[in-house]
């Protein structure tokens, strides 16, 4: 009797011992010890994580105002595509997309949806238009004109100007979660207006309705005019603040840190015509600050 419960324990000792090699087996895969396969694994280098910036996308598509239609640029009151900074073909300007793409690049993978005259309420539907060729970069500049009214009153608030821009991020990245963002400043309005007024042509082209918030009256220096010229600017930094934080909370979208903002544009870079508007000049410096913002390593620099 004895000697049968011994046996009877040895079975199920050898069959445990059984039951929990294979167990171990199992746990780690083929039939390496736990302990071995554990050590490798941690040895292993883990894989490199995707940077969530591409610094060399292959597609663009922009979006935003006369600037980037290079209005007044070649010919008064007119726009000129091929000069602008976003996607024109001209060699003088040396656009972004040529930068990006190259020039047969360019030709084939940037389009350009901004609309002379354009406030940021028409944001949504230029990125509605540039979602249909899936850009791998969008490109944005707008809020110019919704600073240039009629009047100081007739601005656009900053309320509603952060509510259209949020508006407009969210779509595009509900049809594109991973299409990157270029955002500029909106330029300096009251260096423009400094520049500009030395010019008498370019004076009597604003009488016909460029700008009127801030180019009317371009040689009234009275308390008035000059509260009127410092709402305007002050707007503009406003527009620029929520540019920079809305931009802020989507990990695949760059603001120009107010690179344009604070460019000092001469009379070099604004156009003959209007002198208010960017010349070839004007526009391939932005072209600069847009290639040297996109393909930067720290998005600070």
């Amino acid at each position: 009797m004895r000697k049968r419960r011994h046996r009877t324990r040895v079975r199920v000792a050898v069959l445990t011992a059984a039951v929990l090699a294979i167990a171990g087996c199992d746990a780690v895969g083929g039939n390496g010890s736990g302990p071995q396969d554990a050590g490798a694994r941690a040895s292993r280098p883990s894989p490199t994580p995707t940077p969530a910036w591409d610094r060399s996308p292959d597609s663009i598509a922009a979006v935003g105002d006369s600037i980037t239609r290079g209005f007044d640029a070649c010919t008064v009151l007119s726009d000129c595509p091929e000069v602008s900074w976003a996607t024109g073909s001209d060699a003088k300007v040396d656009s972004l997309a040529v930068r990006l793409l190259g020039v047969t690049g360019a030709a084939e993978r940037s389009w350009n949806y901004a609309v002379t005259g354009a406030r940021m309420a028409d944001l949504p539907g230029q990125i509605a238009q540039a979602v249909l060729k899936k850009p791998q970069l969008v490109t944005v500049m707008v809020g110019a004109n919704d600073a240039c009214r009629a009047s100081t009153a007739a601005m656009t608030s900053v309320e509603d100007f952060r509510a259209e821009f949020q508006d407009a991020m969210d779509a595009l990245r509900q049809a594109l979660p991973k299409t990157q963002v270029y955002v500029s400043s909106v330029p300096n309005l009251k260096r423009l207006w400094s520049e500009g007024r030395t010019n008498p042509l370019g004076k009597q082209v604003w009488k016909l309705g460029i700008c009127p918030s801030m180019l009317g009256d371009a040689d009234a220096l009275d308390a008035a005019a000059n509260e009127r010229r410092d709402e305007v600017q002050a707007r503009v930094e406003a527009y620029n603040e929520v540019l920079k934080e809305v931009c802020a909370k989507d990990r695949r979208c760059r603001f120009d840190n107010n690179a344009v903002y604070d460019y000092r544009f001469g009379t070099d870079q604004l156009s003959q015509w209007d002198w208010f508007h960017p010349s070839r000049n004007g526009q391939a410096r932005l072209a600069e600050i847009a290639y040297r913002t996109v393909t930067a390593k720290d998005p600070e620099t």
